[in-house]
């Protein structure tokens, strides 16, 4: 009895073990941290991304189509959108419930319209310090910015109960919205399931201040392992519907790929099991792991390699030799330094100041730039507003792109800025000292530009020191206003341009709008634009607030990024849409041509 009980339980482990070796997982790194997983508080890429593969948002973009549209995710339909763009209906589909939680008591829990309606609230409550609620506040939900400001100046705590003329719950799976402005593009935010994803009251109350520490949402991932700044771990949620692959393979996409996305038709979603995330800050080791096939995929090949990995942004016959598939796409971001315009040195709207900005922005050598440490992989820009999405003129050339070291030098003795003891470095108008410190991070790519900008502003003749650090507490600082500069990426949710206008708008200082920048005649522009819907006038209307941002320099445009993303052959329907965040619900991973384990 006890060598046949001995005998079952070796095959119990050994089927247990097989069970194990078959289940699939996605494995790949961020090159920046993570700052947490609350869509109220967060702002940053990365914490945005794994949001979208947990929570879900009323909308989602169609994955392979292009141009890019959106279609419903938890909705039965598209939303009703009256025709001054003022009202939007949405109703919920039924039986959608969020993952287990012990929040939930053991009971099943059904995603309702009250829950889209809380996640909005959110934003406005100041317990949260919502780093996008000027998205909200912009489009003008009637009531809610009223509530906010009256229960800050009671001194008293957000009321989720009060309802608003421009939020109601109209029936267990109805939620309508009112604006007081008209915007065409307000329906885009509902695409970002890392801004308006939803979140369960009972999940947020039962969490308190560790919510950042426990999304629970209804897409296809759950979280089951976080250490902070190294590793993120989804699993498969057992609650998620029963959502089936049918997309279509991007126009541009291979033979390779198009006979991959036909071959997923009809499959479960999602098709891996896990999601593991490492966060690899340097470049060499985490391209290294991705050659010895430690990583799945890696987003965004470090550029350090891209001569060796893609000579000619062509895929290396030796990485095709081995099956690896490249896919290279341009982003919907922007590059950027900012300036505080807070600052007593670099700030103000003086026309010493703007001089002062300017006369740095022109001595960046934008061709050196791309040239070495960008290796060819980036455009230049000539405002924010990158080449994917509308808004971007091609005929819009600036001063952002021109590199002149002798009107940079002419600037700055016009007004003032001259050396003045003869020891090779200018000084302010006042005779105090210049020195610009420039906060940026740690990496390969961040060293290099850093040594670029070292160089350029010492043939200007201006002294710069770096303050390195971790992207979230410079994050953090950055907003409450606390940097000189600052060295970061703007990355689009939408294929449109008022995400990178808003960069300039005074109701998003300290969010989107970084410097804290300041100007009636853009915010005049930026409110017009965005009533309008998409056409030359509206067009124009962007390209003169480009103008505005260029003349007044509160940031250095540097590049629109173009990234390349490699896959290991056993990974199947790999592509990108700039705008879909849980691409991982999309991909499958073919257990069978994983290499044998030695």
């Amino acid at each position: 009895m006890k060598l046949h009980a001995l005998l079952t339980g070796l095959v119990l482990a050994s089927t247990l073990l097989a069970a194990q070796a078959q289940d699939k997982v996605l494995r790949y790194a961020f090159k920046v941290a993570e700052t947490g997983f609350d869509p109220a508080q967060v702002t940053d890429k990365y914490s945005k991304d794994i949001l979208g593969g947990i929570l879900d948002a009323p909308l989602e973009y169609d994955f392979g189509a292009r141009p890019f549209k959106l279609r419903p995710a938890t909705l039965s339909e598209m939303p009703e959108i009256s025709a001054d763009f003022k009202t939007i209906t949405m109703k919920v589909r039924p039986g959608i419930y969020f993952s287990d939680d012990p929040a939930f008591k053991g009971a099943k829990r059904e995603l309702t319209a009250a829950d889209y309606a809380y996640s909005i609230k959110r934003h406005y409550d100041p317990r949260w310090k919502s780093g996008n609620l000027y998205l909200l506040e912009n489009a003008k939900i009637l009531g809610l910015s009223e509530l906010r400001r009256e229960l800050m100046k009671a001194k008293k705590p957000f009321d989720y109960d009060r309802e608003v003329d421009g939020l109601k719950v109209l029936d267990r799976y109805t939620l309508q919205i009112k604006l007081g402005a008209g915007d065409p593009r307000f329906v885009y935010q509902f695409s970002d399931a890392g801004f308006l994803g939803a979140v369960a009251r009972e999940v947020v109350e039962f969490y308190g201040d560790k919510i950042m520490e426990h999304p629970v949402g209804t897409n296809a991932f759950r979280l089951v392992e976080w250490r902070r700044s190294s590793r993120v771990v989804l699993e498969k949620n057992p609650n998620f519907r029963d959502a089936r692959y049918a997309e279509i393979a991007p126009p541009d996409a291979s033979d390779q790929l198009k006979a991959e996305v036909a071959a997923l038709q009809g499959r479960k979603l999602p098709m891996v099991d896990r999601v593991v995330i490492d966060i690899v800050e340097e470049s060499q080791p985490r391209w290294l792991s991705f050659l010895r096939g430690e990583a799945d995929v890696i987003e965004e090949v470090p550029i350090d390699f891209a001569s060796v990995a893609m000579p000619g942004n062509h895929l290396a016959p030796n990485l095709a030799k081995q099956g690896l598939t490249m896919t290279r796409y341009p982003r919907a971001d922007v590059s950027i330094s900012y300036f505080n315009m807070e600052d007593p040195v670099v700030g103000g709207y003086t026309p010493e100041k703007v001089a002062l900005r300017r006369a740095i922005n022109l001595a960046v050598d934008l061709d050196k730039e791309i040239r070495l440490v960008r290796r060819g992989q980036a455009l230049k820009s000539q405002g924010p507003v990158p080449t994917t999405v509308f808004g971007y003129d091609p005929a819009f050339k600036s001063e952002m792109s021109e590199f002149n070291l002798p009107k940079a030098k002419a600037l700055l003795d016009l007004y003032g800025y001259v050396d003045r003891d003869g020891d090779g470095w200018r000084e302010q108008p006042n005779g105090q000292p210049l020195l610009i410190e420039y906060s940026t991070l740690a990496d390969g790519e961040r060293r290099q530009l850093a040594e670029q900008w070292q160089k350029n502003m010492a043939a200007l003749g201006i002294r710069m020191t770096f303050k390195i650090g971790k992207f979230p507490e410079q994050l953090k600082a950055a907003n409450a206003g606390k940097l000189q500069m600052w060295a970061v990426g703007w990355v689009g949710t939408t294929p449109d341009g008022d995400t990178f206008l808003a960069m300039g708008s005074s109701k998003s200082k300290g969010n989107a709008n970084k410097p804290r920048f300041d100007l009636p005649a853009f915010e005049a522009l930026y409110d017009k634009q965005k009533a309008m819907a998409d056409g030359p006038e509206r067009l124009a209307l962007m390209t003169e607030a480009q103008r505005l941002l260029v003349a007044y320099a509160p940031y250095k445009f540097h590049v629109h990024r173009i990234w390349t993303d490699m896959a290991q052959p056993w990974v199947r329907g790999y592509s990108r849409n700039l705008f879909v965040r849980d691409f991982w619900k999309y991909i499958d991973i073919d257990v069978n041509a994983l290499p044998k384990a030695k």
